[in-house]
């Protein structure tokens, strides 16, 4: 078990990529700390990741509330004393051309996608310095590497975390905490595999390993950037594409 024992809290963590994350990490060992703003959805996992015997928590977490990501990191060191992992998932989407972006669109996902991501680590960052330890991991995209048509603000937020984990781990390698990000393509989550079938195919027809990534896949790389056997990657911007942007 690769990550036996270390607490872990995952944003976003009730439905897609973070849920997979969240249950990869319970069977790697950890203690999972379950965040989201789906209450329902954070009670359903946890139920079931504790009666599959796994140590596991949750929080209604919205990344924009200081408050709540504050009531939350206490309630995870009055549990369980430490933080070892953050996975920074939280975030969503809302498309537009620039020319017909709206002020709230692009406000919105900047606030959440990259504002959230700094609101959370920053409420953990302290925990993190004084254990001499700890792992940062951020949620980029194919997007934050090399934008996408209409979707400015998505593509600034994604472009945005990449900066944040390249700049955290020049300011915090040197106190035991390392920080990465994983820039994921297109992954079946259930909205990706819910839109129509010749959508479906074109999206396939444009990765060299013609598919999408399972939601899984994702989580495989989380995993492994959070445990000792990534000990030595720090700052890195890791794509999971299938060869997508070749």
């Amino acid at each position: 078990m690769r990550l036996k024992d270390k607490v872990s809290i995952i944003t976003g963590a009730a439905s897609g990529i973070g849920e997979a994350t969240a249950r990869k990490f319970a069977a790697e060992g950890a203690k999972v700390v379950v965040c989201d703003v789906n209450k329902e959805g954070v009670d359903k996992l946890v139920a079931e990741l504790v009666a599959a015997g796994n140590d596991a928590a949750g929080f209604l977490v919205n990344v924009t509330d200081k408050a709540q990501i504050a009531a939350m990191v206490d309630g995870v060191k009055t549990k369980y004393g430490r933080i070892d992992v953050l996975v920074n998932n939280a975030g969503i989407t809302a498309d537009a051309q620039l020319v017909k972006m709206t002020d709230e669109q692009f406000d919105r996902v900047i606030d959440i996608n990259l504002k959230g991501v700094y609101n959370c680590t920053r409420a953990v960052v302290d925990t993190m310095v004084a254990q001499g330890a700890g792992v940062i991991l951020n949620a980029s995209s194919v997007v934050g590497v090399y934008g996408n048509f209409g979707q400015t603000n998505y593509a600034a937020t994604k472009f945005g975390v990449i900066g944040f984990v390249k700049t955290w781990a020049k300011e915090l390698g040197k106190k035991g905490i390392r920080a990465n990000a994983v820039c994921p393509g297109f992954v079946g989550t259930p909205m990706v595999m819910a839109m129509p079938e010749e959508v479906l195919k074109k999206m396939e027809s444009r990765i060299p390993m013609q598919r999408v990534a399972k939601p899984e896949e994702i989580a495989n790389v989380y995993a492994f950037l959070a445990s000792d056997e990534a000990s030595y990657i720090n700052g890195a911007a890791i794509e999971v594409t299938g060869g997508l942007a070749l």
